[in-house]
């Protein structure tokens, strides 16, 4: 049986990390269709709520929620609560896990150093020559590379898991009664799922052309694959539905945090 106490740090990680790409999604939206938006990522997400009234609180509240979510995704790379294995997926799996738990875990960090004034200024330019020539790099050219790849296998993922419905035992939808309801909950989450493999794809190819073309300039933020997206062919309307897909995977991880079955 998995502990009650890390159910509830798993659930509250899935209602921070949905408020985030919910934010990110609606704001992008806005901004594909000219109401006041802009192209979002997850530092976007930051800045907006620092903005708000009491944005320290919410800051603190985020960063509080991260925290879980990345706690619960150590707890599945390393005690493997739910039986996931040792076997070369299941291993792949727990490195992923791992890693998320890491991405997240500094965007909490760096939600915290903004709550309390230490996200600011400060001399960060030579921080930063340092942390380009090193990803300039011979060594840092191969681990772009390296990320690049997992994160196009971790986009390709979000696919698989939406069109195989691997999240339909997860959420236990056979419980619920309504037909209606669970097809609603199925579309949800294969939109939501499809619009951030999409994002992860495009993040990792150009994470890869970085590493090939030895300029980690060329490195894409979320925010930066919406440009992409923008400025390709029928630009708005594709980085529009992208958008409204990262707020349908927002109200997927909501429905993760009040309807996740955990097995053990």
């Amino acid at each position: 049986m998995i502990d009650e106490k890390i159910k509830k740090m798993a659930r509250t990680g899935f209602v921070a990390k949905g408020v985030v790409y919910g934010i990110i999604g609606i704001l992008t939206f806005k901004a594909a269709f000219d109401m006041g938006g802009k192209k979002a990522g997850q530092l976007q997400v930051l800045e907006f709520l620092e903005k708000q009234t009491f944005g320290n609180i919410l800051l603190v509240l985020m960063a509080l929620g991260l925290a879980c979510y990345a706690a619960w995704r150590f707890v599945q790379a390393i005690k493997d609560p739910e039986n996931i294995g040792d076997d070369k997926k299941g291993t792949a799996k727990r490195i992923g896990f791992f890693c998320s738990g890491l991405l997240y875990l500094g965007i909490g960090v760096l939600a915290a150093l903004k709550a309390f004034g230490a996200g600011r200024g400060g001399s960060g330019s030579s921080g930063s020559m340092q942390k380009s020539s090193f990803l300039a790099s011979e060594t840092g050219l191969w681990i772009i590379g390296i990320v690049g790849v997992g994160i196009i296998i971790a986009g390709i993922f979000q696919f698989v898991k939406a069109y195989k419905n691997d999240y339909y035992k997860k959420l236990g939808l056979a419980s619920l009664s309504e037909k209606k309801k669970r097809e609603t909950v199925k579309k949800t989450a294969e939109f939501g799922l499809s619009a951030r493999g999409v994002i992860l794809v495009i993040i990792g190819f150009f994470a890869i052309k970085a590493a090939v073309n030895s300029n980690p300039s060329e490195i894409k933020t979320t925010q930066e694959a919406f440009s992409f997206l923008q400025d390709s062919a029928y630009g708005p309307w594709l980085m529009g539905v992208v958008a409204a897909g990262l707020v349908a995977y927002a109200a997927y991880m909501f429905l993760m945090a009040k309807y996740r079955r955990f097995h053990a």
